[in-house]
């Protein structure tokens, strides 16, 4: 029995990074993943907007073959008064409020997927979560009405973050989805 939770074990855990399947799309956690802090945190107490730019990648093999790729924006607020934090998800405009900074990460994590469709079940994959505050100056390159722009945000995450930008790089693999832990579906999404 012990054998069997070995994998499941390696496959959760790889990186800080946690994957799970919901028999759709690939779901992410990472408790130690702590972005409202620092600058992003600072720019929030002087009443400013933070927006995120994540990235959500499926790769072939650990060199780097790009299976898929799921682009999200996640705009964050803070309201003085009552010391809560607010987030807007870019591709639904869902939107919450009245979180601590600790929620306010999960919830971002938590809504951030990616269509499984087509991965091979018993075929190994690798994961990565990338997540980046955007520059105001950037934003229009990368969000337009439409949605995100590819080509916009392979040029973010492509060069080196600038002073007022911070980057987290997550990386799990090799994994399979049977060995992945399950979950409700969240939400419907396939991208």
């Amino acid at each position: 029995m012990a054998g069997l939770a070995v994998p499941l074990l390696r496959a959760r855990t790889a990186g800080g990074l946690l994957v799970s399947f919901d028999g759709d799309n690939l779901h992410v956690a990472a408790p130690q993943l702590h972005f409202l802090s620092g600058r992003p945190l600072n720019r929030l107490h002087d009443g400013a907007t933070v927006v995120f730019i994540s990235q959500l990648t499926i790769f072939h093999d650990n060199r780097g073959t790009v299976w898929r790729h799921a682009p999200e924006r996640l705009t964050v607020s803070y309201d003085l008064w009552q010391e809560k934090f607010s987030v807007i998800l870019g591709t639904t405009n869902h939107r919450v409020t009245g979180l601590t900074a600790s929620a306010a990460e999960a919830w971002c994590l938590d809504n951030l997927a990616i269509s499984a469709l087509g991965v091979p079940s018993d075929r190994p994959f690798w994961f990565r979560l990338e997540l980046r505050t955007a520059d105001p100056k950037d934003l229009s390159s990368v969000v337009g009405e439409p949605g995100i722009s590819i080509r916009g945000l392979i040029e973010i995450f492509s060069r080196k973050p600038g002073p007022d930008e911070e980057p987290w790089t997550l990386n799990a693999g090799p994994l399979r989805l049977t060995e992945l832990p399950r979950t409700v579906i969240r939400r419907g999404r396939n991208g």
